[in-house]
């Protein structure tokens, strides 16, 4: 792997649990996707006159250390596989000191026009280069709660949703700060109005909901992995719901499923599978269920829900 991105953990990109919030390690990927574009040969895939780019159309993370502010991190990657006018990355972040992951993203990418998004072929230079950067999937970077091999459909709606009672967690508009160079919705938002929602969340993290409503607690929750499923980009002033269900409940661990929805069309922006577990902000460690909580959980659990 290349070294593609190194920085440091800001202060203000930390969140309640006092680590850096997931959507700065998308924020952060998204540069070290365009580096890895320069590195193969093409030209600036994110600027405004960009005739190509990059588009992410899958999206497997795994969080696997904190990240406190001020730390030092960087990203290595390189390139899994390829075809005609696709390619999936991986990115590794790391703790610069100790080299020890933080963090592992898997992004399958699509070259594309900035304008409509429809992909095309690659230029000619991008093949040699691309299998100079041809690297192996490290072990800690495959799925452990996910799986990859499904392709669900995108049957999200909001007439679904109504029909499996999903719990509205969320709601808002996207600001013209969200966008990137093409006007299109930036990648870490597909994390942070996840963020920014689930707190919410009663039937699948009832010990933080319960400690925000007798005010206050040392209980957070935690995202360990996540798929995220792109179906479209939004615009600034475009509208979201964000609707919610359990999908299954172990002792410690819950997959949680989030359907991102335009709220008046019903259509899906995106789709995202999380594996959760509410974190002692004080120990550091998941806290497990107890017997009346798994109970609850396990009944609030909806049959067939996929991302």
């Amino acid at each position: 792997m290349i070294e593609l991105w190194r920085g440091t953990v800001n202060a203000w990109e930390c969140d309640e649990l006092g680590h850096m919030n997931v959507r700065f390690y998308l924020a952060k990927a998204a540069q070290a996707v365009a580096n890895l574009a320069e590195e193969a040969g093409l030209n600036p895939v994110h600027r405004a006159d960009a005739t190509a780019t990059l588009i992410a159309r899958d999206i497997h993370i795994r969080f696997l250390a904190e990240a406190h502010p001020g730390a030092p991190v960087y990203i290595e990657g390189g390139l899994l596989e390829h075809t005609a006018s696709g390619a999936t990355a991986i990115l590794v972040m790391r703790h610069s000191g100790s080299g020890v992951p933080a963090a592992s993203l898997r992004i399958v990418l699509s070259h594309a026009a900035p304008q409509d998004g429809h992909d095309f072929g690659w230029p000619r230079r991008f093949a040699s280069r691309a299998d100079r950067l041809t690297v192996d999937c490290p072990d800690f970077a495959a799925p452990r709660g996910i799986t990859l091999e499904t392709q669900p459909g995108a049957e999200a709606s909001l007439a679904r949703a109504d029909a499996l009672g999903l719990q509205q967690i969320g709601r808002g508009r996207f600001g013209m700060e969200e966008m990137d160079a093409f006007g299109r919705m930036r990648l870490e938002f597909l994390l942070g109005s996840i963020s920014d929602s689930v707190t919410n969340f009663a039937d699948a993290l009832p010990e933080e909901y319960a400690m925000h409503a007798r005010g206050g607690g040392k209980v957070g929750g935690a995202l360990l992995e996540c798929r995220i499923r792109p179906w479209r980009w939004a615009r600034a002033g475009d509208g979201f719901v964000v609707r919610s269900g359990l999908k299954s409940a172990g002792p410690k661990v819950r997959n949680l499923v989030h359907w991102v929805l335009e709220a008046e069309t019903g259509r899906p922006w995106w789709t995202m599978e999380g594996v959760a577990a509410p974190m002692d902000l004080d120990a550091r460690k998941l806290l497990p269920a107890s017997p009346e909580i798994q109970e609850a959980l396990q009944a609030a659990c909806i049959d067939g829900l996929e991302a």
